[in-house]
């Protein structure tokens, strides 16, 4: 594993996040090298990925005898401890790993991730939150939110869009968001076109600004 297998990521931290992603990536036939320094953890995964190894991952030395600079692709899932998780960041980082992915538990930890420049900051529990808030309070049967305040949504088609083309409505000149996606009752979702016309019950995905987009998603 290495390099010259541009599939194969490493997970450095096995809680409930490494864990869930090492087994998930796992599943979609990607090779995992995953290391903890809990001997618990580690054996709770013995046999269910490529490999699994305890070790410390703020140990430079001990990083590089496992050719963790030689991946592609370095996720680091911990999390509650703040030290090792910057400290091991910063290992990857200076080994050369060109994608590194970080967990972070709080605006301040990513910020600090950031700085001494991890590639990709994510917040899980933070970010499910925010999800799950727009679901239970609007019409929207899923939503996607990028750092840049873009988002996409999946949504009922409105009522005004009924027997209309987007194209003759002008969803994007009126609202500012794209209607990129359309499924009708019963069927896949396929790609929305200008000529696409829209009927009571569809399923529609909308990309926008992240305003725009929650305030569509919001019209009957």
């Amino acid at each position: 594993m290495g390099r010259k297998r541009d599939d194969a990521v490493v997970v450095i931290g096995l809680g409930r996040f490494g864990r869930s992603l090492a087994l998930e990536l796992m599943q979609n036939g990607t090779e995992v090298l995953a290391i903890d320094s809990d001997p618990r953890l580690v054996q709770a995964l013995a046999g269910r990925v490529t490999h699994v190894v305890e070790a410390d991952a703020t140990d430079e030395e001990a990083m590089r005898q496992l050719s963790v600079g030689e991946f592609d692709r370095v996720v680091i899932g911990v999390g509650t401890d703040l030290e090792a998780s910057i400290l091991a960041a910063s290992v990857v980082l200076g080994l050369g790993v060109p994608d590194v992915w970080a967990k972070a538990i709080s605006k301040a930890h990513a910020r600090i991730l950031s700085q001494i420049g991890v590639h990709h900051v994510v917040r899980p529990e933070h970010d499910m939150g925010r999800r799950v808030a727009h679901l239970v309070l609007g019409r929207m049967m899923d939503y996607i939110e990028f750092d840049d305040g873009y988002a996409f949504v999946r949504t009922t088609a409105p009522r005004f869009l009924h027997g209309r083309s987007l194209a003759g409505f002008g969803v994007r000149a009126s609202y500012g968001v794209t209607v990129v996606g359309v499924k009708a009752r019963g069927q896949e979702f396929t790609y929305a076109t200008g000529e696409t016309v829209l009927r009571p019950g569809d399923e529609i995905i909308v990309s926008g600004p992240r305003e725009r987009v929650e305030a569509f998603s919001a019209l009957e």
